[in-house]
């Protein structure tokens, strides 16, 4: 793919910040090539990041046909940059792209994008512990009338932003409320897809829960509303006897996440036999309160991994172990982002380094 690079007005750059919210702010650059049937993908052009001029009868405000992906950009400490499971997410897009019926892009032409952008924007790629550059690669629907159908034209984009970690409290014990009423995602829906309409449905949920003073839903199934599926925006891990670690099965509602992926093959080279199962939420509960589970972490690009200490409803709460980071969790978090800030050699082939 030929990637036509716009010159930047100097008086508009942005200074580079030197502290990290999450998802606030993003660099002087973006991504974005356009398709149609006719000429298919064109126009890829790495320009200044400015708003999007839509009609406002484009079909992405009123089907909600559009999808998007995460990743992150670490720095190394020799100073040049890894991309971590780069060419996953990018299967992952396409993916959710033909669930929700849209052009497909190019495999090789979207890493290529990616890299090309982060190594533009290298700067902005934080030193700082904990800290990263954040991806955000998306794709919509653009075609400027009403009706119910695939759109035919669609606009590709990718913005970039360095954040820090994803809860403010950093790798401490988040609580967790379980939703027995509402759900996420149905199988047979687009719950597998990375889609907003899925995180739209868990809006309510989130801020009813933040107000009994949570910071994550955990959904259950849309059909018995008994089995485990995802916490908030990542999947989730149970550790038993301090050593097994358990998480949910893929349903066809839940995100197959990368990092989930990563822990599934990372967990046993560490000592801990991982297996995906489905979980019943009463008896995972009950497991808690006797102690045979003595952790639980969530696991998702945005946090990595984040240990939960406590699960609720509207009746009860139980405490998971000691309220505190657990063994294997912390265990876990340290391997990964080892791997991911190229700290140790990495053996599964994960990384992509960007050198600058």
């Amino acid at each position: 793919m030929r990637i036509t690079v716009e010159p930047l007005d100097p008086s508009q750059l942005k200074p580079i910040p030197t502290t990290y919210t999450f998802g606030t702010t993003f660099t002087n650059r973006m991504f974005i090539q356009r398709y149609d049937p006719d000429n298919g993908w064109h126009d890829a052009r790495i320009t200044a990041y400015q708003p999007l001029v839509l009609d406002p009868s484009t079909a992405v405000f009123h089907y909600a046909q559009e999808i998007f992906e995460g990743l992150k950009a670490y720095r190394r400490p020799d100073g040049n940059i890894n991309l971590f499971r780069a060419w996953e997410n990018t299967a992952r897009f396409n993916r959710s792209a033909q669930r929700m019926s849209m052009a497909l892009v190019d495999p090789e032409d979207h890493f290529e994008a990616i890299a090309a952008l982060v190594q533009l924007e290298h700067e902005w790629v934080p030193s700082a512990e904990g800290a990263s550059l954040y991806i955000r690669p998306v794709l919509i629907a653009t075609d400027a009338a009403l009706g119910v159908h695939a759109s035919h034209t669609y606009i590709h984009y990718i913005i970039v932003g360095p954040v820090g970690p994803y809860f403010a409290t950093g790798f401490n014990p988040v609580p967790v409320y379980i939703s027995r009423d509402h759900v996420r995602a149905v199988r047979g829906g687009t719950g597998a897809a990375k889609t907003g309409g899925n995180y739209a449905a868990s809006l309510f949920v989130g801020e009813e829960a933040a107000k009994k003073g949570y910071q994550q839903v955990m959904w259950l199934d849309a059909v018995e509303r008994r089995y485990i599926e995802e916490v908030g925006a990542m999947n989730i891990g149970f550790v038993y006897e301090g050593e097994r670690i358990v998480t949910p099965a893929l349903s066809g509602s839940i995100l197959p996440g990368i990092t989930r992926d990563s822990v599934l093959r990372l967990a046993p080279d560490l000592g801990y036999p991982i297996t995906e199962e489905r979980l019943d939420v009463n008896e995972v509960l009950a497991d808690i309160r006797s102690g045979a589970i003595t952790e639980a972490f969530g696991i998702g690009t945005a946090a990595v991994i984040a240990p939960v200490g406590v699960f609720g409803t509207d009746d009860e709460q139980v405490t998971v172990g000691d309220n505190q980071p657990g063994p294997v969790a912390t265990h876990l978090y340290k391997a990964l982002t080892d791997i991911q800030y190229g700290r140790v050699p990495d053996p599964y082939g994960w990384t992509y380094t960007i050198k600058v």
